[in-house]
């Protein structure tokens, strides 16, 4: 479950630079959003919360599921998966923490494709392309995405759009990971591993 939970955040979150070319791909000012996922992986439609503070360069991601949340210093490029009710920290290996925080891929195209309203919110369409990748998103003015839809490998539509954008500052505990808190290791490291050791193979 808990490789479920870091699975999902880490596919949202690799949604969001790697699908627009606006003028922001990152929000200028605090905010938080939540959005509505549908068709990931075959599950039923759930909800997923971040919050986007650029004055510390720190990002908050609370899947569904309530398991944890993880906390992303894009500036610091590191990730940590927060249990509050294990009391317990892991955090995320180099390749994970790249992937979260990969920017536009090398050689991607893109093309806008007009503007709309989400969440009350305006923004405007793009269409990426990049090798076999293809898909659009819905960026505001000030850098947030309201809407990305990529294709799942059976071509289902993959969607993940904003259902509340809340502007706002964001209180520093929720950017914090908590005091006290044990380590644990990614599930399957080696024995004696330190935190967020990749598993073992």
């Amino acid at each position: 479950m808990i490789r479920l939970l870091a699975s999902t955040a880490v596919v949202a979150l690799i949604a969001v630079p790697a699908l627009a070319q606006p003028t922001n791909v990152r929000p200028t000012r605090d905010v938080t959003v939540t959005y509505r996922m549908s068709g990931f992986a075959g599950a039923p439609p759930q909800d997923m919360r971040m919050a986007f503070s650029p004055s510390t360069n720190k990002q908050r991601v609370d899947p569904p599921g309530g398991m944890g949340w993880m906390l992303i210093d894009r500036g610091a490029n590191t990730a940590v998966m927060v249990m509050d009710a294990q009391r317990a920290i892991m955090t995320m290996p180099p390749s994970t923490v790249a992937a979260m925080s990969q920017e536009i891929p090398a050689g991607a195209t893109f093309t806008r494709k007009g503007s709309t309203t989400v969440a009350g919110n305006a923004c405007t369409e793009w269409e990426m392309v990049a090798g076999q990748a293809r898909g659009t998103s819905c960026f505001t003015d000030d850098g947030v995405l309201l809407r990305t839809v990529t294709s799942a490998p059976n071509g289902a539509p993959v969607t993940m759009e904003a259902t509340q954008v809340t502007y706002g500052t964001i209180e520093p505990a929720q950017l914090t990971v908590p005091q006290g808190y044990a380590a644990m290791p990614m599930p399957g490291a080696a024995p004696g591993a330190a935190p967020g050791a990749p598993p073992a193979r």
